[in-house]
């Protein structure tokens, strides 16, 4: 079979066994059987196994990424996330869209404590959507707030994606931390102003809580709030960002820390049950082993590409782009765009890397850039449709009343949004660069 039959095949089955609902990880490792039977011949089958071995599982920077999913399920079951969102919502009562607010301002929070999008949206679905429809806030705005602010987990670090991100990138896990912090922080701030215009403009989209209930928590009350609820999870933070980026420890310690500190919170606010507990290494092993199969039938799947010259076929196509660099670029990042309607973005990442990242080292663009710029553009994974994650993560914890079209709606503005951010981006790359220039020295 011909490079260019061969990469016909293999992107059309991927895209019918996806279709016909089975797991991605297993389509991927089908797909790369079948494309090395078809295509460079059965013989390349030893050399996947002996890729997958030394990519994955021979991979120090990989053993990250349990132990930040860990840190996740020991903070979100610690239940301080609802008592948070209660303290900041007291504290900013008096806004317009001040619910929404809190909405974005805890989804921060909870994507530099815990990265995992899943709970993030299942969480503030639960805790922020049916207080938000009771003080009559509008549906779309409310719903699109929870979906957009809860993807920021695979953007601001620590985040697992940009671990694995790093894995198969000649960036380091400190410089992608220190390059994607600007941009992850510059898009909650877009969805903060966009609910303050928007309610300012439309005050019946997001009205301020009743008075009387303003009233009942005083201001030393609310301190004590703040100190108690809000503060430990800011010292989860420091304590993995600030050993990293200080040099005290690499990515894998930091994470490590992050458990530590992490259990500690989970004895303190949760049940310190052994049922708890045990629910939790399961639930974390669980998201582990789905990544890591995925990882395996990735691996196999571009390993087939490559030796069969798939890679080849798909430079050829995006160096011919009009435009030269520029051409090329869009062409990548819309390519990104299109494959998270229908993939994760573990299957996009472990798909695009080996075939887009020595062509953007050969066109000479700084692969820093191009990796945040991709990851940014990722969010869109999560809230596009038909596949997108977050529409239907929500769903699963929504009232009656709110239906999947009124997601399809709600999502709109804020793709808009992050468009917006990659061409501030594009145009001031050193939104990107600049702290990492600061920190690591990029």
């Amino acid at each position: 079979m011909s490079p260019e039959m061969l990469t016909l095949f293999m992107f059309g089955g991927l895209l019918v066994g996806l279709f016909m609902g089975h797991p991605l990880a297993f389509v991927l490792g089908g797909v790369a059987v079948l494309g090395a039977w078809l295509g460079p011949g059965a013989s390349t089958l030893g050399i996947l196994i002996n890729n997958i071995y030394g990519n994955a599982m021979d991979n120090y920077v990989l053993v990250a990424i349990p132990l930040f999913i860990l840190m996740a399920r020991f903070l979100n079951d610690s239940g301080v996330t609802e008592k948070m969102f209660d303290t900041m919502r007291l504290l900013l009562a008096n806004l317009r869209g001040g619910l929404a607010l809190t909405v974005v301002i805890v989804s921060v929070l909870l994507a530099a404590t815990t990265g995992i999008v899943g709970a993030s949206i299942a969480v503030m679905g639960m805790i922020a959507l049916v207080p938000m429809l009771k003080y009559s806030y509008n549906k779309h705005l409310s719903t699109g707030v929870i979906m957009a602010s809860g993807c920021l987990g695979i953007l601001i670090p620590p985040s697992i994606m940009l671990i694995l991100m790093a894995s198969y990138s000649p960036v380091s896990v400190g410089e992608l931390f220190a390059g994607a912090l600007v941009p992850g922080v510059l898009l909650g701030v877009m969805y903060a102003l966009y609910v303050l215009i928007i309610c300012y403009l439309k005050p019946s989209y997001g009205p301020p809580v009743p008075a009387e209930e303003r009233a009942e928590t005083s201001a030393g009350e609310l301190l004590g709030m703040l100190a108690k609820y809000v503060l430990p999870p800011m010292t989860l933070i420091l304590g993995v960002l600030g050993s990293l980026f200080t040099g005290i420890a690499t990515a894998t310690e930091a994470s490590a820390i992050g458990v530590a500190i992490a259990f500690v919170l989970f004895l303190i606010f949760g049940d310190r049950s052994l049922a708890t507990c045990y629910r939790t290494l399961i639930e974390a092993s669980k998201t582990t082993t789905m990544v890591m199969l995925v990882l395996v039938g990735a691996t196999a799947f571009t390993g087939v590409f490559s030796i069969g010259g798939g890679m080849e076929v798909i430079s050829e196509v995006v160096m011919a782009m009009p435009g030269g660099t520029t051409g090329a670029l869009i062409l990548m990042f819309f390519l990104v765009f299109i494959l998270g309607m229908f993939l994760d973005w573990t299957g996009i990442v472990l798909l695009s890397f080996p075939i887009m990242l020595p062509i953007v080292e050969q066109m000479g663009v700084d692969v820093l850039w191009f990796v945040v710029m991709v990851a940014v553009v990722l969010q869109t994974s999560f809230l596009t449709p038909p596949f997108g994650y977050a529409l239907f993560y929500l769903k699963g914890v929504a009232p009656e009343g709110i239906e999947i079209v009124d997601l399809y709606r709600a999502v709109i503005p804020f793709c808009a949004l992050i468009v917006l951010a990659c061409v501030l981006m594009a145009v001031f790359p050193s939104l990107i660069t600049g702290l990492p220039a600061l920190l690591v020295g990029h």
